[in-house]
């Protein structure tokens, strides 16, 4: 039986007076954790949460998060991680489509509930995870929980839905990604696999908790009855000062955190011994930032990984001996990696047919990883899966050696800072401007992010447009980390094929020349 709660019966089962987390103050042991998550899914079922339902959770990093995404799979119900960088729109359609009946939200995020009003109405539950004074309307999360009796695991497992996790739209809107216990559940055994986590295990969770490229580290650590670590957000000296202060011993970052952290000027200050494991991935690591990287943290093994939301997430893990820069093992730094422990992959031509190996394709992943489906959006599942293999939409190739190397973003996708940016969605929010007659978004390279947004507009005859306006447009209607941070202005329509599709090729190929993308 494959549940996420039997992970954390497990950890407390082998080790319950470990310290399972610790933040802002608090420490659990693995006893005190199962007991709070049982009476916390106690006051969700007292509250009108039953099996089925969806559960929305809407706040930065903590320890309450954690036990928010054992909580909700207790009770029988599935939750929602929403995107703390969306902007109020996104999170009220990502409420409405997921038929959340109840939200976690904190302080951080309380600038949204005021225009989220009417919808909050309609919930069942309405939390508030901080020790501040609560919001209007918001019941404080250690009175929720204390409210409820301990309630016995509902013994959700195998395929039933334990999460929606809202993914880019390339038509405009997210779309809520079905994963089940089963998903999650191999997730984390490949991460177990592949990343070594043990009972003396540290994690830190830097990067955000909705994303699952943090979670799938939060269930195998538990699984394996390791230690949580918390930084409310990333911010590199509170990275710094809990990776020293918790002696966290594995991490994750993207690259852009990593070349903040190893360029920042305080970084000797600290002790950062303890360190032993960086997984990154999400976007191009830079040769100069990894160059950086091994030589401030040395005894630090670094870990490329390949994956997507679909995925819950883990696709394929490059094994650290092949993180270096010389010696036999060298050479396979562009390489995203082999397939994960329970993964089978495969590079197919546009009538999904196998290719050769060396030859460029479409890479599709077959596994128990590998999701249900999208929520309430059955064209869209039959489009990607078929066969039980799932077609990723992503250019690669693969080597003799099952090395995959990915060479192209086959959906157009933006990948800036670690977040997916999909430029159907900005387009959509730049084309409500009366003043456009034509528009296409690009990823153009960028030193810090990996890419930027950038904006090519073609104005309706006789406007006026100026990059400031599009700039603050979007900003009203979308995540500010999707608004394009650069926009040009043409006087000549869009290059078209033959199909009527915009050549967006042609479009990045003046931005990109001499750069090379062939890393994920």
């Amino acid at each position: 039986m494959f549940s996420l709660t039997q992970g954390l019966r497990r950890a407390a089962q082998s080790g319950p007076d470990r310290i399972a987390m610790r933040f802002a103050g608090r420490t659990r042991s693995w006893r005190d954790t199962e007991a709070r998550v049982a009476r916390l899914a106690g006051a969700l079922r007292a509250a009108g949460v039953r099996p089925g339902d969806r559960v929305a959770i809407l706040a930065l990093n903590s320890d309450r998060y954690l036990e928010l995404m054992y909580a909700i799979p207790w009770a029988g119900a599935a939750m929602v991680p929403i995107n703390t960088r969306l902007a109020t729109p996104e999170i009220d359609y990502i409420l409405e489509d997921s038929g959340a009946v109840g939200l976690f939200v904190d302080a951080a995020m309380a600038g949204h509930l005021a225009a989220l009003g009417p919808r909050l109405q309609s919930l069942r539950c309405r939390v508030w995870l901080d020790d501040t004074a609560p919001a209007p309307a918001t019941d404080p999360y250690e009175a929720f929980l204390a409210s409820g009796a301990p309630l016995d695991d509902a013994g959700t497992a195998n395929d039933d839905l334990a999460g929606l996790f809202y993914t880019g739209g390339t038509t405009g809107k997210s779309k809520g990604v079905m994963l089940t216990h089963t998903n999650l559940v191999v997730n984390a055994l490949n991460g177990v696999a592949g990343m070594g986590f043990d009972s003396d295990t540290c994690y830190l969770h830097s990067g955000p908790m909705f994303h699952l490229a943090d979670g799938a580290s939060t269930f195998g650590v538990t699984m394996a009855g390791g230690r949580h670590a918390f930084v409310p957000r990333f911010e590199p000296v509170a990275v710094l000062t809990a990776v020293q202060s918790e002696r966290a011993t594995h991490a994750q970052f993207v690259p852009t955190m990593i070349n903040m952290l190893v360029n920042h000027p305080r970084l000797a200050e600290f002790d950062v011994s303890s360190l032993d494991f960086v997984l990154y991935g999400a976007s191009p690591m830079p040769e100069g930032v990894l160059r950086q990287a091994f030589k401030c943290l040395p005894k630090v093994r670094f870990m490329h990984a390949y994956g997507m939301t679909e995925a819950a997430p883990i696709v394929t893990l490059l094994d650290p001996r092949y993180a270096v820069l010389e010696g036999p093992y060298a050479g396979r730094l562009k390489s995203c990696g082999q397939a994960a422990l329970s993964v089978e992959i495969k590079v197919v031509d546009e009538s999904r047919r196998d290719v050769a190996n060396g030859t460029p394709g479409e890479l599709a992943i077959r596994g128990a990883n590998i999701m249900k489906g999208y929520w309430n959006k059955p064209a869209e599942t039959a489009a990607v899966l078929s066969d039980g293999w799932y077609y990723s939409g992503d250019g690669a190739y693969m080597d003799d050696e099952g090395f995959v190397y990915i060479v192209d973003r086959l959906k157009d996708m933006i990948v800036s800072g670690g977040e997916n940016v999909y430029s159907a969605e900005v387009e959509n929010a730049i084309s409500l401007m009366p003043a456009v007659a034509e528009v296409a978004v690009i990823g153009i390279p960028d030193a810090r992010w990996g890419e930027a947004v950038h904006a090519i507009i073609v104005p309706r005859a006789g406007a006026t447009l100026d990059a400031e306006a599009v700039i603050a447009h979007c900003r009203q209607t979308i995540a500010g980390y999707k608004c394009p941070r650069s926009v040009d202005f043409r006087d000549t329509p869009l290059p078209l094929s033959g199909a009527g599709k915009v050549l967006k090729r042609d479009l990045r190929e003046p931005f990109w020349r001499g750069y090379s993308k062939a890393v994920n």
